[in-house]
């Protein structure tokens, strides 16, 4: 089997063509006349173009947050709508959901903030493929390599880590390990839809950080408030304080098993 893939150069991307070696780079700036030309022979497409979430928010780079998405994957679906790629798999992110209640995929709404009309937008895009198509909405993905957990490390391993505000806020989370099995399992069962590639427990940013501080044997004293990411991120900074209790009800319905169903698990197998 063939792939092709977006974002290839990415974490994600980086460990799936460690699964999938024989595959095609496609990149944001390609046409969709040279991405037709490299679908040639491809079988499955793995979209994951995106640029980086977690940065400051001006107009500007929200420009670029939906060029980067909902423009690349526009311009991806028209050059496989006319290939003879087989199937889909693209990306888009729980930020879809409204904060403060919990969600799987049978709620068929979106929230209503900046982050939810990008999601919305971007898997507009993916489903008018004309083939076979799944969308994994991605949670914090932890690797010990890369991801929202390598940024983390540095503070916590000097016993500068602590809870985000009050710590009630959700975090919805996907092991790297699980999250390669995900796309295994979808490609092999030829699964269609949409499915939120999370853990099935999601934690309070309160006991996610007591995990962390415990396997690194670490203390975990120093809150960090609200206030200090507003300024640093601005309204980019929902996506570190925005609770998500977001569960995986269609994977586990279609039969996929988690290897690490629990924070503690994880962890320990990241960074034990």
């Amino acid at each position: 089997m063939k792939i092709a893939i977006t974002g290839v150069s990415g974490f994600i991307g980086s460990n799936i063509t460690k699964i999938y070696t024989d595959f095609v780079a496609l990149h944001r700036d390609d046409s969709e006349d040279e991405i037709l030309r490299k679908l040639k022979g491809v079988d499955v497409v793995i979209n994951l173009a995106g640029a980086p979430i977690i940065k400051k928010w001006s107009e500007a780079y929200k420009k670029v947050l939906l060029s980067s998405r909902v423009d690349t994957t526009r311009t991806l679906v028209n050059a496989i709508n006319a290939s003879e790629v087989k199937y889909l798999i693209s990306t888009s992110a729980i930020g879809a959901y409204p904060d403060g209640a919990a969600f799987d995929e049978r709620f068929e709404g979106y929230g209503d903030d900046f982050l939810a009309s990008l999601t919305k937008a971007w898997e507009e895009e993916a489903k008018r493929c004309v083939k076979p198509t799944a969308i994994l909405r991605f949670g914090v993905i932890l690797g010990s390599e890369g991801g929202a957990l390598a940024q983390m490390l540095p503070p916590f391993r000097l016993g500068l880590g602590g809870i985000i505000g009050d710590g009630k806020m959700m975090t919805s989370w996907i092991d790297i390990e699980d999250l390669m099995g995900i796309y295994k399992y979808v490609i092999e069962h030829k699964l269609t839809g949409t499915f939120n590639a999370t853990a099935p427990q999601p934690v309070s940013n309160y006991t996610f950080t007591k995990a962390l501080g415990k396997v690194l044997k670490r203390p975990t004293f120093f809150p960090l408030p609200v206030f200090v990411l507003k300024l640093l991120f601005g309204e980019g900074s929902t996506v570190l304080t925005g609770s998500k209790e977001v569960y995986p009800k269609a994977l586990l319905d279609a039969g996929f098993v988690f290897k690490y169903k629990d924070i503690d698990a994880s962890l320990a197998h990241l960074l034990g």
